[in-house]
């Protein structure tokens, strides 16, 4: 049976996601007109017959909000079968902001599931420097099963808030709480079957990656131009693999290791998580307003009996949620994402120690992007479908003994709500199609892996496994705490990018950034 990991996405939004929890909300939609609309030839150099109609598609832009135009791109449904049907995939563009540009620069933000629509409309400046909004025309767009694209759609707001909360009656680890658990994934595979309308089989990261080979020429690219963070690295990489001649300027930020299997990714997550929480706690100690007090290692335990007591006893959210251990964990793991919001960890866990779980309800909730009851997108759906595809079930019974083990040694604090028997994806109506193996796109010009020393998403050994396979790889490492590295504040990083994109200068194979 494949251990179930719980829901780590590798999301570099979440930063600002949890950044923003005593920020108001704000819309994104204006009546400002936008710049002039143009569209590129497309290349549809070397494509087969059958294909052309969807890479010789002229793009229709519309403005949909200062600086911004947006168009919609048709898709084969099957990629390996062309006449199968057709989806369709949001694109956003922001034209270069210093004139001719030269060329497009394709963003994901990760996930997989999250919307590089909303990355770029909303919060550009966070994804992208402004040497390279100058010298490129941005171009966001959510993959197939997500957001504005051909989505896929499982639950309501109100059964998704009883698949994500609420808490199994039975006791943790019990037979009974793992049918509690088994059911719920039952319900939740059975709707997004129901309600996708047929797009399941064909949301994976290969069907992804050759739909960005279609962006690229319809776009009028000869060469895919392209920011990857956290899952969007192994995009990057899944298109690199299979269209290294296309390959132009990539940069892969928070590697994923093609190569490691689902309960490898689980384990390796939940060991990342306990180090960015010593380092959390670490920084909490120095500050009169810590919650905790003591040594590291005293105030691990203390939050290890919090999580306990909440586990036994959870605690009543006005709104009738109840908090208890995995809601709490996942309020800790966002605000993990980025140092920035270690402040908003310290007042969730003090509000906690006194009985009110409003604060780490908020950080919960901007983790599933929920906001007012609702689901502002389909992100939790969209994770599951690829992860149900892409990874196969190969672990044995003595694998995940042999994990179980290692995790109470090496992440003591959450190892206890990490994983369960229950395989999520059992249930799942198509079985997977992904392997897992090395990328290493041979022939492809040079590709930047970026790595942080003290990523608990994207631990910083995936990385430097992903430079190793990729026959071009060049690594750079940001020495540091967080998840992912580019536009984070530290110069050399941001410098070495930056002047590879819009130079081409490749910077030294190993360049690390203090």
């Amino acid at each position: 049976m494949r251990s179930t990991r719980r829901s780590i996405r590798g999301l570099v939004i979440a930063a600002v996601a949890a950044a923003s929890v005593a920020l108001s909300g704000c819309s994104f939609i204006t009546d400002e007109p936008t710049l002039p609309s143009s569209s590129a030839t497309p290349d549809v150099s070397g494509v087969d017959e059958e294909l052309v109609p969807f890479y010789g598609q002229e793009l229709a832009w519309s403005s949909c909000g200062t600086d911004f135009d947006c168009a919609t791109v048709r898709a084969p449904l099957d990629w390996d079968d062309p006449t199968a049907g057709d989806i369709e995939l949001s694109v956003i563009r922001q034209r270069a902001t210093d004139g001719e540009a030269e060329g497009s620069l394709l963003t994901n933000p990760g996930g997989p599931g999250a919307s590089g629509v909303d990355l770029i409309r909303s919060s550009i400046d966070f994804a992208v420097g402004t040497s390279l909004q100058e010298n490129y025309d941005v171009i966001g767009f959510d993959p197939r099963g997500v957001g504005e694209s051909t989505a896929v759609r499982c639950f309501d707001a109100a059964d998704m808030d009883a698949y994500l909360f609420d808490i199994p009656a039975a006791e943790r680890g019990s037979q009974e709480w793992n049918d509690e658990l088994t059911a719920r994934s039952v319900e939740f595979a059975e709707a997004c079957d129901a309600n996708s309308e047929g797009i399941l089989p064909y949301i994976t990261t290969v069907q992804a990656a050759r739909d960005m080979d279609l962006l690229r020429a319809v776009l009028g690219d000869e060469k895919l131009n392209y920011l990857g963070y956290s899952y969007g690295t192994f995009l990057g990489a899944t298109y690199a693999d299979l269209y290294p001649e296309r390959v132009g300027r990539l940069v892969l930020d928070g590697a994923i290791d093609p190569q490691t299997s689902e309960l490898e990714v689980s384990t390796t997550q939940g060991i990342g998580f306990e180090s960015a929480l010593r380092a959390y706690m670490t920084d909490c100690l120095r500050s009169s307003d810590c919650p905790f007090a003591g040594t590291v290692d005293d105030a691990m335990a203390d939050l290890g009996t919090l999580l306990a007591s909440v586990d036994r006893s959870p605690l009543p959210n006005t709104d009738g949620r109840q908090l208890g251990a995995d809601s709490l964990l996942t309020g800790i793991i966002a605000a993990l994402y980025s140092e920035s919001s270690w402040s908003y960890l310290t007042t969730a866990l003090g509000n906690a120690l006194q009985g009110n779980p409003a604060t780490a309800f908020q950080l919960a909730d901007f983790y599933y992007a929920r906001t007012g009851g609702q689901y502002d997108d389909n992100s939790t759906e969209a994770f599951s479908a690829y992860n149900c595809m892409d990874y196969p079930d190969d672990s044995t019974p003595e694998q995940e003994a042999a994990a179980a083990v290692l995790l109470a040694e090496k992440a003591p604090t959450v190892a206890p709500y990490w994983m369960s028997d229950v395989d999520g994806c059992a249930a799942w109506p198509t079985a997977p199609t992904g392997t897992r193996g090395a990328l290493t796109a041979t022939g492809a010009d040079p590709i930047l892996v970026i790595g942080t020393t003290g990523d608990p998403a994207t631990p910083y050994e995936w990385s430097v496994a992903l430079a190793d396979q990729l026959a071009s790889g060049v690594l750079i490492t940001r020495v540091g705490e967080g998840h992912t590295g580019y536009n984070k504040g530290n110069t050399c990083v941001d410098e070495a990018v930056e002047a590879y994109f819009v130079d081409g200068t490749v910077p030294q194979d190993g360049l690390r950034c203090e």
